[in-house]
């Protein structure tokens, strides 16, 4: 693991605003900076990285070599493009704040985005290599921009007079549909020197090559076992619900299915033609109708004509009760004679007074038997009670009050009669 401080120069001259590198030259170097720039801090905890710029009216240092990633990211925002890039200067004060770096044991390196023409001839970068060789600075040079074969042959003459045993690099990035930063990922100068880097480095290096293969989710748990296990156990709660919704689906498919054979199997059922067993029970249930129908029709005529002719049920009842007893009869017979001629018995009593008994009715009054017949026939009577045989000798006795009388016993008999 390298212990470095790292300085970054960074191009802002009017070459930038070209938009040959998606969306333009400018951003696609911010990009490719603050991806380097997470590398380095991220590879080990103590490497500190600086960044400046080299065109505008002077080279300008924006943050020295600090191990703080935001405050390295935050001064990349509000920079002013303009000018020419004057790479000797920029390489010279770079040089100079890394010799103020407060950990004498890191590693210095420059790298230098070059996207613009190079205005100094081979002599003069030759020489600055030698002066960054002989205080152990490497450097790294991004061409990227204008493919121009002189500018790449004086950033060669560069690299190759600091360069001691494979330190110093070099990497042309032409235009093209790939990201400035993409390309960046697998050159040495984003994995660094030995075995390739390590840390935030080695993975994205791994990503952009394709070898992530050999982690789960495409995260080492070595370097971030938390997002290691957060991504290991979204994963299972996503694959729980696909097979449940799975499930669900095969499930409503299934009784789909099934309904559609239960109404399918019914439709042929109801298609089928009816049986003769199936007539015969329906001409059956239409007869039992019929007949039930008839019956109401006779019940609700008879209600009719016994609403009409009441008095006729009650004559007809009477009729039927004076069979049982012929003395009954003759009584009964007597009683209704009496009803009818209510009028003239009225008028006999106008002019004979209340008092006057028919010989009749005295004689049928004074026959014990036949007295006592009626009452025995009659339900709830006791001809042994004293009080009744008191009574029966005081009608025998006394004849005048016999047509009041015979009007009660009348009323009794029919009421005695109707409830029988």
């Amino acid at each position: 693991m390298v212990l470095e401080a790292t300085m970054i120069c960074i191009d802002d001259s009017e070459w930038m605003r070209n938009g040959d590198y998606a969306p333009t030259r400018f951003q696609a170097q911010a990009d490719a900076v603050n991806l380097i720039c997470g590398a380095k801090t991220q590879s080990n905890p103590e490497n500190t990285v600086g960044v400046m710029t080299i065109a505008g009216k002077g080279p300008r240092v924006l943050v020295t070599p600090t191990s703080d990633l935001g405050k390295i990211l935050a001064c990349m925002h509000g920079l002013q493009i303009g000018g020419e890039m004057n790479l000797t200067s920029g390489i010279q004060i770079a040089q100079l704040a890394l010799k103020h770096r407060q950990n004498k044991n890191q590693q210095q390196r420059i790298i230098v985005f070059a996207g613009s023409p190079v205005k100094y001839d081979k002599k003069t970068l030759e020489a600055i290599g030698r002066k960054l060789k002989k205080n152990s600075v490497s450097l790294d040079v991004v061409d990227f921009g204008e493919d121009d074969s002189e500018k790449f042959d004086k950033l060669e003459a560069l690299v190759a007079a600091v360069n001691n045993n494979g330190s110093s690099h070099i990497v042309h990035v032409p235009p093209g549909p790939s990201a400035l930063s993409d390309v960046l990922i697998s050159t040495p100068i984003f994995t660094g020197d030995g075995d390739g880097g390590s840390g935030f480095a080695a993975a994205a290096a791994a990503a952009a090559a394709g070898g992530m293969s050999g982690f789960d989710f495409g995260v080492d748990p070595n370097i971030d076992p938390e997002l290691a296990l957060a991504l290991r156990v979204s994963m299972e709660e996503e694959r729980a619900r696909q097979e449940a919704a799975a499930k669900r689906a095969a499930e409503d498919a299934a009784k789909q299915e099934k309904g559609g054979e239960i109404s399918s199997s019914h439709d042929e059922i109801m298609a089928e033609p009816v049986s003769s067993s199936a007539i015969a029970a329906d001409d059956k249930r239409h007869d039992l109708t019929d007949d039930e129908t008839a019956l109401l029709e006779q019940a609700l005529a008879m209600s009719m004509d016994d609403a009409k002719s009441g008095v006729a049920i009650t004559d007809t009842d009477m009729s039927d009760a004076t069979a049982v007893d012929s003395d009954l009869a003759l009584a009964l017979q007597m009683s209704v004679e009496d009803s009818k001629k209510g009028p003239s018995m009225q008028d006999s009593k106008k002019k004979k007074g209340p008092y006057t008994s028919s010989p009749d009715m005295t004689k049928v009054l004074e026959d014990g038997s036949f007295v006592s017949s009626i009452l025995n026939s009659l339900p709830g009577v006791d001809t042994n009670d004293p009080s009744l045989r008191e009574l029966l000798a005081s009608l025998q006795g006394k004849a005048e009050v016999f047509l009041v009388k015979e009007t009660y016993c009348s009323t009794w008999i029919r009421t005695c009669l109707s409830c029988l």
